[in-house]
């Protein structure tokens, strides 16, 4: 099939299907216990220069815990899917140019920097800015699809999209022609992530899981990616899971690590459970402004802080995600 253009984007992952295949030929099936820490996940499964995955939409349940995890223990040169990105990416923008090295190397960008109606992030667009980080770019759709095609075993998937863009000029789409119409479509990449991180409603310890709400890409992504880390708000018994198989949207095969992180999206909102924290996302906004407040912002709740649950008791504690909690609660009630 002949290149009729293509965009002067590099590729930052393999696309090829069979080198995948051989890889997942490898990866256990047995239903063995998953459950261990974030620390432990993030030392096991994510090493430096890997590609990351990050799930989730917007500031919609994200696995923050993950995130903060991936600072601490000072990943370095990672890529990352910039798929509906915002404070996950915000957070690891905070690995680069602040004396901690660079945690991002190469970003495929779809959305990033912004956190929708909230604003831009000062510090993520002083990385973006600073030349830094190797930038390909794509939309969200197009970064969607790209999961899609390594989730069904294929090296790219043809699509509609892109095609006469500046955005097509910028990534590493090729056009071609349909070999039974010749429509001109544009070809998309498999993406298969080094890693993904997960955040789900409930997951027993094998790593069947459930989620609530809009999923987004995350179904594909945890087909695709070679490693999975899964956060939950709630452990459910195996029992319970086998009770309605139906509701299980990843099976365990795709998973390789389980961790119980109760309010793990937060800030972010999680769905019929609580919502967004309005006031430290803008602190984080704020401190952002002068890279010195923000250098005192990170020691205080990312870098002297053990765990993820230390930083929900720096950001109020039980009382504050009481009160997240209620909102949601009133938001679905109509209120």
């Amino acid at each position: 099939m002949d290149a009729l253009s293509r965009g002067d984007g590099v590729l930052f992952a393999s696309p090829s299907a069979n080198r995948a295949r051989q890889f997942f030929a490898t990866k256990p099936r047995a239903l063995a216990d998953k459950v261990t820490t974030v620390a432990d996940a993030v030392a096991r499964l994510v090493a430096d220069g890997e590609y990351l995955a990050i799930g989730g939409f917007g500031a919609d349940r994200i696995p923050t815990a993950v995130v903060h995890e991936v600072l601490r223990q000072r990943r370095q040169n990672l890529g990352f899917a910039g798929h509906t990105a915002t404070h996950d990416f915000q957070v690891l923008c905070a690995g680069n140019l602040m004396g901690r090295g660079r945690a991002l190397a190469r970003v495929d960008v779809a959305y990033v920097v912004g956190l929708e109606a909230r604003g831009l992030s000062p510090h993520a667009r002083r990385v973006m800015e600073s030349g830094e980080v190797e930038v390909v770019e794509w939309s969200n759709y197009t970064l969607a699809v790209r999961f899609k095609a390594a989730a069904m075993g294929l090296p790219f998937l043809p699509v509609r999209s892109l095609l006469g863009t500046d955005t097509f000029r910028h990534s590493a789409a090729i056009e071609i022609a349909c070999p039974f119409t010749g429509e001109r479509l544009a070809a998309l990449p498999a993406l298969y992530p080094d890693v993904a991180a997960i955040h789900v409603h409930e997951a027993d310890r094998y790593g069947n899981c459930r989620l609530r709400g809009t999923s987004v890409a995350d179904l594909d992504l945890a087909r695709a990616a070679r490693k999975l880390i899964i956060t939950c708000e709630r452990l459910v018994p195996n029992d319970e899971i086998r009770q309605d198989p139906t509701r299980t949207v990843i099976p365990f095969f795709c998973v390789d690590a389980v961790c119980e992180v109760p309010f793990g999206s937060y800030p972010g909102n999680m769905p019929y459970e609580y919502f967004s924290d309005e006031e430290h996302l803008r602190a984080w906004l704020e401190a952002e402004r002068d890279p010195d407040t923000f250098r005192r912002f990170l020691d205080e709740y990312v870098w002297n802080v053990k765990d993820f649950a230390e930083y929900l008791q720096r950001c109020g504690g039980l009382p504050r995600l009481q009160e997240l909690r209620r909102q949601e609660f009133l938001l679905h009630r109509g209120r």
